[in-house]
Protein backbone atom coordinates (compact mmCIF):
# COMPACT_ATOMS: atom_id res chain seq x y z
CA UNK A 1 0.00 0.00 0.00
CA UNK A 2 2.70 2.21 0.77
CA UNK A 3 4.90 1.32 -2.45
CA UNK A 4 1.16 2.67 -4.27
CA UNK A 5 1.06 5.93 -2.51
CA UNK A 6 4.63 6.39 -3.53
CA UNK A 7 4.04 5.96 -6.84
CA UNK A 8 1.07 8.36 -7.40
CA UNK A 9 3.11 10.89 -5.62
CA UNK A 10 6.35 10.69 -7.53
CA UNK A 11 3.54 10.60 -10.55
CA UNK A 12 2.27 13.71 -9.44
CA UNK A 13 5.33 15.29 -9.02
CA UNK A 14 6.18 14.55 -12.38
CA UNK A 15 3.23 15.86 -14.28
CA UNK A 16 3.53 19.33 -12.36
CA UNK A 17 7.32 19.30 -13.14
CA UNK A 18 6.06 19.02 -16.69
CA UNK A 19 3.25 21.58 -16.58
CA UNK A 20 5.88 24.48 -15.94
CA UNK A 21 7.93 23.27 -18.70
CA UNK A 22 5.43 24.09 -21.19
CA UNK A 23 4.06 27.39 -19.98
CA UNK A 24 7.81 28.35 -20.45
CA UNK A 25 7.50 31.97 -21.98
CA UNK A 26 11.12 31.87 -23.37
CA UNK A 27 10.40 29.03 -25.81
CA UNK A 28 13.39 28.72 -27.89
CA UNK A 29 12.83 27.25 -31.23
CA UNK A 30 15.68 25.05 -33.00
CA UNK A 31 16.63 27.11 -36.30
CA UNK A 32 16.67 24.30 -39.18
CA UNK A 33 20.02 25.89 -40.62
CA UNK A 34 19.45 24.57 -44.61
CA UNK A 35 21.54 24.83 -47.88
CA UNK A 36 20.18 26.67 -50.67
CA UNK A 37 16.56 27.48 -49.53
CA UNK A 38 14.29 26.97 -51.85
CA UNK A 39 11.23 29.09 -52.39
CA UNK A 40 9.68 32.19 -54.13
CA UNK A 41 11.25 35.76 -52.61
CA UNK A 42 10.47 37.65 -55.30
CA UNK A 43 8.89 40.14 -52.68
CA UNK A 44 12.17 41.15 -51.94
CA UNK A 45 12.50 43.40 -55.43
CA UNK A 46 9.32 45.30 -54.28
CA UNK A 47 9.91 48.31 -52.99
CA UNK A 48 8.67 51.27 -51.98
CA UNK A 49 9.49 55.33 -50.56
CA UNK A 50 9.64 56.13 -47.02
CA UNK A 51 6.34 56.26 -45.76
CA UNK A 52 4.91 59.98 -46.29
CA UNK A 53 6.91 60.21 -49.83
CA UNK A 54 4.47 60.03 -52.96
CA UNK A 55 3.98 60.90 -56.65
CA UNK A 56 2.49 64.73 -56.74
CA UNK A 57 0.42 65.43 -59.73
CA UNK A 58 3.18 67.85 -61.82
CA UNK A 59 5.32 64.52 -61.71
CA UNK A 60 7.47 65.48 -58.29
CA UNK A 61 8.11 63.57 -55.49
CA UNK A 62 7.01 65.07 -53.01
CA UNK A 63 6.08 64.80 -48.89
CA UNK A 64 3.22 64.91 -46.86
CA UNK A 65 2.41 64.12 -42.90
CA UNK A 66 5.70 62.91 -41.75
CA UNK A 67 7.39 65.80 -43.73
CA UNK A 68 9.90 68.41 -42.06
CA UNK A 69 8.19 71.50 -41.17
CA UNK A 70 10.40 74.04 -43.50
CA UNK A 71 9.14 71.68 -46.96
CA UNK A 72 5.76 73.31 -46.99
CA UNK A 73 6.99 76.85 -47.52
CA UNK A 74 8.87 75.09 -50.86
CA UNK A 75 5.38 74.60 -51.93
CA UNK A 76 2.32 76.97 -54.22
CA UNK A 77 -1.06 76.27 -53.09
CA UNK A 78 -1.71 73.62 -55.46
CA UNK A 79 0.99 71.89 -53.72
CA UNK A 80 4.00 71.87 -56.77
CA UNK A 81 7.71 71.97 -55.16
CA UNK A 82 8.61 75.36 -56.89
CA UNK A 83 11.34 74.85 -58.82
CA UNK A 84 14.45 76.85 -57.33
CA UNK A 85 13.33 74.86 -54.28
CA UNK A 86 13.77 70.89 -55.69
CA UNK A 87 17.71 70.61 -54.90
CA UNK A 88 17.34 71.90 -50.71
CA UNK A 89 13.74 70.23 -50.62
CA UNK A 90 15.60 66.58 -51.56
CA UNK A 91 17.95 67.51 -49.70
CA UNK A 92 15.96 66.92 -46.49
CA UNK A 93 13.13 64.62 -47.59
CA UNK A 94 14.18 61.16 -48.09
CA UNK A 95 13.33 59.68 -51.12
CA UNK A 96 15.56 56.66 -51.27
CA UNK A 97 13.79 53.23 -52.83
CA UNK A 98 13.10 50.91 -49.63
CA UNK A 99 13.37 47.40 -50.55
CA UNK A 100 10.23 44.84 -48.88
CA UNK A 101 12.73 42.36 -46.68
CA UNK A 102 9.54 40.44 -45.16
CA UNK A 103 6.43 38.81 -46.11
CA UNK A 104 4.13 37.79 -43.69
CA UNK A 105 0.53 37.37 -42.41
CA UNK A 106 -1.01 37.08 -38.74
CA UNK A 107 -3.97 37.29 -36.83
CA UNK A 108 -2.32 39.76 -34.32
CA UNK A 109 -3.61 42.80 -33.27
CA UNK A 110 -3.95 46.02 -35.14
CA UNK A 111 -2.37 45.00 -37.33
CA UNK A 112 -2.32 46.68 -41.42
CA UNK A 113 0.86 44.64 -43.03
CA UNK A 114 4.86 45.28 -42.50
CA UNK A 115 6.99 45.15 -45.43
CA UNK A 116 10.21 45.68 -43.71
CA UNK A 117 12.30 44.40 -40.84
CA UNK A 118 15.69 46.00 -39.10
CA UNK A 119 18.07 44.17 -37.21
CA UNK A 120 20.32 44.90 -33.67
CA UNK A 121 23.58 43.05 -32.94
CA UNK A 122 23.32 42.42 -29.47
CA UNK A 123 26.77 40.49 -29.52
CA UNK A 124 28.79 38.74 -31.98
CA UNK A 125 26.70 35.75 -31.42
CA UNK A 126 23.30 37.20 -31.19
CA UNK A 127 21.01 39.34 -33.86
CA UNK A 128 17.89 40.97 -32.46
CA UNK A 129 15.21 41.31 -35.39
CA UNK A 130 12.37 43.22 -35.79
CA UNK A 131 9.23 44.25 -38.16
CA UNK A 132 8.77 47.97 -38.07
CA UNK A 133 5.78 49.35 -37.02
CA UNK A 134 3.75 52.72 -38.77
CA UNK A 135 0.55 54.47 -38.42
CA UNK A 136 -1.98 51.48 -38.88
CA UNK A 137 0.72 48.41 -37.78
CA UNK A 138 0.96 48.31 -33.99
CA UNK A 139 1.62 44.49 -33.66
CA UNK A 140 5.86 43.72 -34.19
CA UNK A 141 7.33 40.42 -34.70
CA UNK A 142 10.32 40.27 -32.67
CA UNK A 143 13.31 37.09 -33.33
CA UNK A 144 16.13 36.63 -31.25
CA UNK A 145 18.58 34.90 -32.73
CA UNK A 146 21.35 33.31 -30.95
CA UNK A 147 23.69 30.59 -32.63
CA UNK A 148 21.29 27.41 -33.16
CA UNK A 149 18.24 29.34 -31.61
CA UNK A 150 15.14 31.46 -31.84
CA UNK A 151 12.94 33.55 -29.51
CA UNK A 152 10.29 34.32 -31.23
CA UNK A 153 7.42 37.50 -29.71
CA UNK A 154 4.95 39.38 -30.84
CA UNK A 155 4.96 42.83 -29.20
CA UNK A 156 1.44 45.04 -29.51
CA UNK A 157 1.59 48.64 -28.56
CA UNK A 158 -2.34 49.05 -28.75
CA UNK A 159 -3.59 52.46 -29.22
CA UNK A 160 -7.01 51.24 -28.34
CA UNK A 161 -8.67 49.56 -26.11
CA UNK A 162 -7.42 48.36 -22.52
CA UNK A 163 -4.67 45.56 -23.92
CA UNK A 164 -1.69 48.75 -23.84
CA UNK A 165 1.67 47.00 -24.20
CA UNK A 166 1.47 42.94 -24.33
CA UNK A 167 3.83 40.82 -25.27
CA UNK A 168 2.88 37.19 -26.43
CA UNK A 169 5.60 33.89 -26.32
CA UNK A 170 5.66 31.66 -29.04
CA UNK A 171 4.43 27.95 -28.28
CA UNK A 172 5.81 26.40 -31.01
CA UNK A 173 6.85 26.66 -34.36
CA UNK A 174 9.33 26.11 -36.81
CA UNK A 175 12.29 28.54 -38.81
CA UNK A 176 14.45 27.48 -41.63
CA UNK A 177 17.76 29.67 -42.46
CA UNK A 178 19.90 29.63 -45.08
CA UNK A 179 23.30 28.59 -43.65
CA UNK A 180 25.72 30.20 -46.39
CA UNK A 181 23.78 33.58 -47.03
CA UNK A 182 23.54 33.69 -43.15
CA UNK A 183 27.75 33.76 -42.94
CA UNK A 184 27.74 36.14 -45.80
CA UNK A 185 25.60 38.98 -43.56
CA UNK A 186 22.08 37.96 -45.20
CA UNK A 187 18.77 36.76 -43.52
CA UNK A 188 17.05 34.42 -46.13
CA UNK A 189 14.07 32.21 -44.02
CA UNK A 190 11.01 30.98 -44.08
CA UNK A 191 8.69 30.65 -40.56
CA UNK A 192 5.62 29.41 -39.02
CA UNK A 193 4.88 30.54 -35.38
CA UNK A 194 1.94 29.90 -32.87
CA UNK A 195 1.93 32.15 -30.15
CA UNK A 196 -0.51 32.23 -26.97
CA UNK A 197 -3.45 34.10 -26.73
CA UNK A 198 -4.26 34.81 -23.25
CA UNK A 199 -7.53 37.22 -24.09
CA UNK A 200 -8.47 33.86 -26.78
CA UNK A 201 -6.67 30.76 -25.61
CA UNK A 202 -8.94 28.64 -28.04
CA UNK A 203 -7.18 30.87 -31.22
CA UNK A 204 -4.05 30.70 -31.01
CA UNK A 205 -1.85 33.80 -32.34
CA UNK A 206 0.03 32.78 -35.81
CA UNK A 207 2.52 34.45 -37.57
CA UNK A 208 4.43 32.62 -40.86
CA UNK A 209 5.83 34.11 -44.19
CA UNK A 210 9.59 34.64 -45.62
CA UNK A 211 12.34 36.99 -45.03
CA UNK A 212 14.97 38.20 -47.43
CA UNK A 213 17.59 40.86 -46.00
CA UNK A 214 20.75 42.21 -46.02
CA UNK A 215 21.79 42.32 -42.18
CA UNK A 216 23.82 45.44 -41.14
CA UNK A 217 26.82 44.71 -38.98
CA UNK A 218 27.21 47.98 -37.86
CA UNK A 219 24.08 48.31 -36.17
CA UNK A 220 24.17 47.95 -32.51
Amino acid sequence: MIKFFTYIFLIFIFLSGSSSIEKNKNLEIKINWQKNLSGDFSFAKNWEYPEGVYRNDFGQLSCDGLCPTETERMKDENGKIYKDSLAKFYQLVDTTHLFHSIKSKTNSYEWAGANFISFKRISRDTIYCFTNKNIATHSSLILKITKDKCIPEIELNSISGPIGKQIYACKKGIITIDRDLWHNGILKAKFDFIFEHPENPDKPLFWKGKIYSQINQNEK
